[in-house]
């Protein structure tokens, strides 16, 4: 058993075991050279043919090495390099899968390998899944808690949607690439786990307020990932291999565990619909594109401040549950967590994002609508009868 799936059984050791042996994701490594481990494995599995997938950034950090020990292992490889946009971005949209999806087609490919962050991951895991092929991770910076999910955020038509998909066959971290990746990178996917603050906050005002779905095996290893990147915010803010290896389980981990749940609910509240708004208004007015993780960061700080003001104001938001007021005690504040941000090296407020206080106001009265199924804090407020204007 993997240390990942053992941090997973000491967070909730009532886990069933069959529960653990349902994770199909063989090996999970996490390690210095793991990149060399990636051709054996698709030896040992029978791949004949495959393709990388990568953008020009990550194909230089991981493609170039990666290549030429598939080819020495006798295995034809080809490297798709998905074309960025009119701003220079490389975004999960139709025309990145469509020209991944031809490509997997005129190789004939067997597999795909995921060589890049959370982009690229998506684009492979939808593509592969449309194709009926599998595919392989390997991250190239600790940036997002999407890796080995099996949902791809996709852009349509200009909107963010959450698209079903496959979870990757096996997860290669090399902790020498991660540790190359830019300090912003790191920072990000600080922020992201930063946001299960607020985001199993919200699981739990979903559960009692409107009976959804709750798993506390599921939150529990939630809970224990993030102290884990918590207690080691100043050694990844100084990009240090313990600190790294510690962000990258805690984002594998928070990735299992919505694994084992069949949603998102533990790793997304209203700070991700605050990042997808501000992603899709950004599309909108052709803006380059912000880091996910950044911007959940700096949501969760927002949504803390903005859940205690609201709750302040109207107690009875809370009443459905007595614990509930207990459960948002338990969320930081927001001058705790900026100050967490700070350390890795992250923005810390909407201003240092380029949203304007118009966007942001904007965005608290109408974010809930990206997930109009989901329970959360925020969609209370903005749909109680009287229409309630965005807490200053």
């Amino acid at each position: 058993m993997s240390q990942v799936l053992n941090n997973l059984k000491e967070a909730a050791p009532w886990l069933d075991d069959a529960a653990l042996g349902a994770i199909a994701i063989d090996p999970i490594v996490i390690e210095s050279g793991a990149l060399r481990q990636v051709a054996p494995y698709l030896y040992d599995r029978g791949f004949k043919r495959v393709l990388i997938a990568a953008d020009y950034n990550t194909h230089a950090a991981a493609g170039t090495q990666l290549w030429p020990r598939i080819a020495d292992a006798g295995i034809s490889v080809q490297t798709t390099l998905i074309k960025p946009d009119a701003q220079g971005d490389v975004i999960a949209d139709e025309a990145s899968l469509v020209q991944l999806m031809m490509d997997i087609r005129q190789t004939r490919a067997e597999a795909v390998i995921a060589v890049g962050s959370g982009t690229i991951h998506d684009i492979s895991r939808y593509s592969a899944y449309l194709t009926g092929i599998p595919f392989i991770s390997v991250p190239t910076a600790p940036s997002v808690d999407g890796f080995n999910s099996k949902g791809a955020p996709l852009i349509i038509r200009g909107e963010k949607k959450t698209f079903a998909a496959i979870a990757p066959d096996a997860i290669f971290a090399d902790l020498d690439i991660l540790c190359e990746a830019p300090a912003a990178m790191a920072a990000a996917g600080f922020g992201d786990m930063l946001g299960k603050y607020t985001s199993l906050f919200d699981w739990t005002y979903g559960t009692a307020a409107a009976n959804e779905p709750y798993d506390k095996a599921v939150a529990a290893i939630t809970a224990q990932a993030l102290r884990k990147c918590v207690d080691h915010a100043e050694s990844i803010g100084r990009r240090e291999t313990a600190g790294i290896r510690a962000l990258t389980e805690a984002l594998i981990e928070s990735g299992l565990a919505m694994l084992l749940f069949g949603q998102s609910h533990p790793a997304s509240g209203a700070e991700h619909h605050l990042s997808h708004y501000w992603e899709m208004e950004f599309l909108r007015l052709g803006r380059r594109a912000l880091l996910h993780g950044a911007k959940v960061g700096v949501a969760c700080a927002t949504i803390s401040a903005y859940y205690r003001r609201v709750a302040a104001e109207y107690p009875e938001l809370l009443a459905a549950d007595p614990q509930l007021e207990q459960a948002l005690a338990a969320v930081p504040a927001a001058e705790e967590l900026k100050r967490l941000l700070a350390i890795v090296g992250g923005p810390t407020t909407p201003e240092e994002l380029g949203i304007d206080e118009e966007l942001l106001q904007r965005s608290l009265l109408e974010a809930h609508l990206i997930r109009a199924n989901r329970s959360t804090l925020l969609r209370a407020y903005n749909e109680m009868p009287a229409p309630a204007a965005a807490v200053s």
